[in-house]
């Protein structure tokens, strides 16, 4: 079993629903966002390339990528980053983690990892999301879960509940069977930075 997304580029519209269900879903600090919805497009966000009339704007959803061969896991010390034999997903063990940051530095996919300098501040007093999450500690990498914890429940991620347009999949990639699996077969898609010998398990549809 090996678990991933299949992301329609056409479909996504750039709403910034699913990155703001994952803030909320896994109570996540301030100024850390761990899926954030990147332009294909000018230098700021949701600024087109080019000249009016001739403008493109696409969006791209960008998270840990749950590699199948992740560079992040090879050089952690201490076994903190590790892939889950069961599921394939990238985990984090904050218990473990003593905050070196090598991970951070092997991935190849900038910012998609966050380092807690201090202790994690939050916008109110309440916290938020689901209560298995784990708690966010000072001095450890946070990214995506893949939100194992709803798995556990057999639930997918709070990421593709919500997408208003569908843009979204998760499933067994080794299942051909699957919704993932099905998609990636019929459609062309691309993968991050392919030259880097990751192996991604996220597809983005094109």
């Amino acid at each position: 079993m090996r678990y991933g997304f299949a992301i329609d580029t056409k479909r996504c519209i750039g709403c910034h629903t699913c990155a703001v269900a994952c803030r909320y879903e896994n109570n996540l600090p301030k100024e850390v966002w761990w899926n954030r919805i990147m332009t294909e497009g000018g230098e700021y966000m949701d600024i087109p390339v080019g000249e009016f009339p001739n403008t493109r704007l696409s969006y791209l959803p960008v998270a840990c990528q749950h590699c199948e061969n992740p560079a992040c896991a090879k050089v952690c010390p201490v076994g903190a980053t590790y892939k889950d034999p069961e599921t394939g997903i990238v985990r984090q063990d904050y218990e473990k983690c003593i905050g070196c940051r090598m991970c951070m530095a092997a991935c190849p996919y900038t910012g998609v990892r966050s380092f807690n300098w201090e202790e994690p501040a939050y916008y109110t007093g309440v916290a938020f999301g689901a209560v298995d999450i784990p708690v966010h500690e000072k001095h450890v990498v946070e990214k995506c879960t893949m939100c194992w914890h709803r798995q556990a429940k057999g639930e997918q991620p709070a990421c593709i509940d919500v997408c208003p347009e569908r843009a979204r999949h998760w499933g067994d990639l080794d299942d051909p069977g699957s919704e993932v699996s099905r998609l990636i077969a019929s459609r062309e898609y691309k993968q991050l930075l392919p030259e880097e010998g990751t192996k991604p398990s996220v597809y983005y549809l094109v």
